[in-house]
C-alpha cells in the first residue's frame, strides 16, 4: 500500500487550516482583513456611529472624573505636606 499521496494532501490541508485560522484570529482582534489580491477590506459596521458617540460621551465623563480626583489628590497632598500648625489654624478658621 502506497502512502506517498498522503504527504501532499497533508501539506495542502495544513496550509488551508493555517490560512483560515490566521484570518479568524485577525478578524477577531480587529486587524484589517485582505482579499485575494492583497487589498485591505474595510468592514462596515451599521452601529459604528452610535458606538463612537457612546465612547465619546463616556470619555468626557471619565475625563471629568479624573480631573475631580486630581483636585482631591492635590488637597490631600497639601494636607499631608503642610506643617501641622498651619493645618490646625485652617481647621480652626473653618469652625
Amino acid at each position: 500500500m502506497q502512502w506517498s499521496w498522503l504527504v501532499p494532501v497533508l501539506i495542502c490541508a495544513s496550509i488551508a487550516i493555517g490560512t483560515v485560522m490566521n484570518t479568524w484570529i485577525r478578524a477577531r482582534h480587529g486587524y484589517p482583513l485582505e482579499d485575494d489580491d492583497g487589498n485591505t477590506v474595510h468592514r462596515t459596521d451599521p452601529d459604528a456611529g452610535r458606538k463612537i458617540d457612546l465612547l465619546a460621551s463616556e470619555n468626557e465623563m471619565l475625563v471629568g472624573r479624573i480631573s475631580r480626583l486630581e483636585e482631591r489628590i492635590a488637597v490631600l497632598e497639601r494636607i499631608a505636606t503642610d506643617p501641622a500648625a498651619r493645618t490646625a489654624r485652617e481647621i480652626d478658621a473653618l469652625r
